[in-house]
C-alpha cells in the first residue's frame, strides 16, 4: 500500500523539551511521563492506580503548568456529588435568572483524585466528560474546552469504603498504569531539589494549548498500515477468546491501541506506526480492559498475565517499515 504524500512533523526537540521540562519536577519517571503525554495527544485519559505519595499529583501537575493549562483537582469522598463535578445553576437574584457555575471538570487537565471513594452515581459524572467532552446539566450541554484531559488515582491496596469502577467507566481509559517507587538515587535526587523551594513553584510553560492542539491533529494524521491494524484487531481478538477471560478486549479497545500508536510514533518523531510501537502499548491499553472467568480469579492469574501471554503468542506481521 502507497501513502499519498509524505506528512511534516513537528521537530523532536520541541516535544524532548515538553518531556525534560516535566522531568524538572518528576525525577525518574520518563516513561510514565510519555504515555501521560501519549494519551493527551490522542485525546485520551489515564488511570493510575498506585499508593499515596509516589508522585502522581505532581507529574499531572507539572504537565499542566508545561502546557500552561488550566488545572482542576477533585477530590473523591462519598459524600461528594454529581453537580460537585459538573457545575450546577443558581438563581441569581439581581438578574432573575439562573446561571450557570461551572465544574472543576471543566478545565483543560483535570485530576480526579480517588475516585473509587466516590459513589457510582458520581463516578458516572465523568462518563459523559471522558467520551464525549462534554457534559449536561439542566437539560443542556456544555461543550468541554480543548485540550481536555482527565487523570484519574485509585489506592490498589486500601478497598474499604471505595465503590469499584464499572467496566463501562473502566473503558473510558486509555491507559492504565503504575508510577512506582523511585530508586534510592532517585528518591535522593528528589530530597535535593524539594530542599529549599519545590520545583513546581518555579515551572514554567514551554508549549501553548495551541501548539498541543496542533500536535493532536498531527497524530491522527500518522499512517497506520494494514497488517499493523490487522495485528491491533489479532491482539484485542486473543483477549475474547482466552479461556480465562469471561471479557476481553472491545473494539474501543482495538481503536485505543491505534489512536495511542500513532502518538507513540509521533513521539518518536515518525509519519507511520510500526509493530513494535503496538507491542509496547497494548499492555497498559488492554489489562483494565480484560475481565477474568470466575474459575481464572481463584487462581494466580492475572489480566497482566494473560495480555502478555496473548502478545507473545499473536504472530508479528512482516514488513515494519514504513509503507513505501
Amino acid at each position: 500500500m502507497k501513502r499519498k504524500q509524505e506528512r511534516s512533523l513537528v521537530e523532536q526537540p520541541q516535544i524532548e523539551k515538553l518531556i525534560q521540562n516535566v522531568e524538572k519536577v518528576v525525577v525518574g519517571k520518563r516513561a510514565e511521563i510519555e504515555l501521560s503525554l501519549i494519551a493527551i495527544l490522542s485525546g485520551g485519559h489515564v488511570l493510575l492506580e498506585d499508593v499515596p505519595g509516589v508522585g502522581k499529583t505532581m507529574m499531572v501537575r507539572a504537565i499542566a503548568k508545561s502546557l500552561g493549562a488550566e488545572f482542576k483537582r477533585i477530590q473523591f469522598t462519598p459524600d461528594l456529588l454529581p453537580s460537585d463535578v459538573t457545575g450546577v445553576s443558581i438563581f441569581n437574584q439581581k438578574t432573575l435568572e439562573f446561571q450557570f457555575r461551572p465544574g472543576p471538570v471543566m478545565a483543560n487537565i483535570v485530576l480526579a483524585d480517588e475516585i473509587n471513594r466516590t459513589s457510582p452515581k458520581t463516578q458516572a459524572a465523568l462518563l459523559e466528560a471522558l467520551e464525549e467532552g462534554s457534559v449536561t446539566t439542566d437539560g443542556e450541554t456544555r461543550e468541554l474546552e480543548q485540550p481536555f484531559f482527565v487523570m484519574a488515582t485509585q489506592n490498589p491496596f486500601e478497598y474499604g469504603g471505595t465503590y469499584p469502577l464499572p467496566e463501562a467507566q473502566l473503558d473510558r481509559f486509555l491507559f492504565k498504569f503504575r508510577i512506582g517507587y523511585p530508586t534510592k538515587a532517585e528518591e535522593m535526587e528528589v530530597l535535593t531539589r524539594v530542599e529549599r523551594e519545590h520545583p513546581i513553584e518555579t515551572l514554567e510553560s514551554v508549549m501553548t494549548l495551541n501548539e498541543l492542539l496542533d500536535l493532536q491533529k498531527q497524530a491522527k494524521e500518522v499512517y497506520v498500515q494494514d497488517n499493523v491494524k490487522e495485528y491491533i484487531i489479532s491482539i484485542t481478538s486473543a483477549t475474547r477468546q482466552h479461556h480465562a477471560v469471561y471479557l476481553g478486549g472491545s473494539p474501543r479497545a482495538s481503536i485505543a491501541i491505534m489512536k495511542a500508536a500513532q502518538a507513540y510514533a509521533l513521539l518518536q518523531n515518525r509519519d507511520y506506526v510500526i509493530p513494535d510501537d503496538v507491542k509496547y502499548l497494548a499492555p497498559f491499553a488492554l489489562e483494565h480492559r480484560v475481565l477474568l472467568s470466575s474459575d481464572a480469579k481463584l487462581s494466580e492469574t492475572t489480566p497482566s498475565k494473560i495480555v502478555k501471554e496473548v502478545i507473545e503468542q499473536v504472530r508479528v506481521p512482516a514488513g515494519n517499515e514504513q509503507a513505501q
